[in-house]
């Protein structure tokens, strides 16, 4: 991929794409729309290939932490670059990129301001294809690099509530550091984190997740004006996947643990649960999709993806199934140790159904 000018119409895309593959978290639309057209009112972002940068440069990470549904949450544009600024202030070095942890309706674009006021390119090598609810999961595989000393910069709230960090050290230990400031800050803070070199990132980034992300969301605003099946039809022709079952989400819990958000989904005689994205779909007890699979809930009547934090009583949903092998997945997808807090927090089992 040759150096590529982001447009207005690539935030409409990257948004409504990022959204589906969020699989309910990746923050909301209004934020991702937000942001990105922000990052076009201040500069001419641009899209690069790992291909178009040298082996031994420089990229930082750049995500969201927190939990979609805090109430007091407080994140402004600023936020974005003082994470930056702090992290290169502690690594002495300029950056040579940036890339979004994940994809996601708000963190398909994060990086995109940042990189339109900072001067610097936004790589398209996200850490995973899709949505995640731990930061450790979208770091590429580095918590198995028992040598790597993981940096992250973090920053959000307002008031008394202000908080800016950097913090050094595990990675794991870092992740959660972070994520007890996001608390601290009302529920969400911005962060740049786990500078990589361009040759770890090809071997373990989900390169091309972001073009990916891209095409999606270009077939799904063609096929609006014909409504929301048509839409759900598309993506999951596009992603290979299915539509589950249209129907009305008959009853939702959410409660924030930990910085997270936590809770179950019905929908005629299917259940779901969620950690910030949908972790499992079962229908009368049987297993029909584990995450890192994308579960996703649409509007039934535009096909527009409705993230779990955003998810109401009574809503017409179409409701979607997408299984691991056919998504752009990082390394962090791989490490079966990952995916043990996931059993922990929402009660079912996990492991036995990825990695069996």
């Amino acid at each position: 991929m040759a150096s590529y000018i982001l447009s207005t119409a690539d935030v409409q895309a990257a948004v409504l794409g990022g959204a589906l593959l969020g699989g309910g978290g990746g923050g909301s639309l209004t934020q991702g729309s937000t942001m990105g057209e922000l990052a076009l009112a201040v500069g001419t972002p641009q899209l690069l290939s790992l291909d178009e940068l040298a082996d031994d440069d420089l990229l930082a990470v750049v995500a969201l932490v927190g939990a979609p549904s805090a109430r007091e949450q407080y994140l402004k544009p600023v936020h974005y670059i003082r994470a930056i600024e702090l992290l290169q202030a502690r690594l002495g070095r300029k950056l040579a990129g940036i890339t979004t942890n994940e994809n996601g309706a708000g963190t398909t674009v994060n990086g995109w301001f940042q990189a339109a006021m900072l001067g610097l390119p936004v790589i398209d090598a996200p850490s995973n294809g899709r949505a995640h609810p731990t930061g450790v999961m979208g770091s590429m595989g580095l918590q198995q690099d028992a040598s790597y000393v993981s940096i992250q910069a973090a920053a959000g709230g307002r008031a008394d509530k202000y908080i800016e960090t950097v913090v050094s050290g595990s990675l794991t230990t870092c992740a959660s550091l972070i994520r007890k400031a996001s608390v601290e800050a009302g529920g969400l803070v911005a962060v740049a984190r786990n500078p990589v070199t361009v040759r770890y990132a090809r071997e373990h980034a989900a390169c091309g997740a972001i073009g990916q992300a891209l095409e999606l969301g270009r077939l799904m605003l063609k096929q609006q004006t014909k409504g929301g099946d048509a839409v759900a039809r598309a993506a999951m022709e596009f992603l290979g996947g299915k539509i589950i079952c249209q129907g009305t989400v008959e009853n939702v819990t959410l409660n924030m643990q930990g910085g997270f958000d936590v809770g179950t989904v019905e929908i005629k005689d299917y259940a779901l649960t969620f950690w910030n994205e949908y972790m499992t779909l079962e229908q009368g007890g049987e297993r029909l999709g584990t995450f890192p699979d994308l579960i996703m809930t649409l509007q039934r009547a535009t096909g527009i993806p409705i993230p779990t934090a955003e998810l109401q009583q009574g809503e017409e949903i179409i409701l979607v199934h997408v299984p691991r092998q056919r998504l752009l997945l990082g390394a962090g997808m791989r490490d079966p140790q990952l995916f043990k807090p996931i059993e922990q927090v929402i009660g079912k089992p996990v492991l036995s159904y990825i990695f069996a």
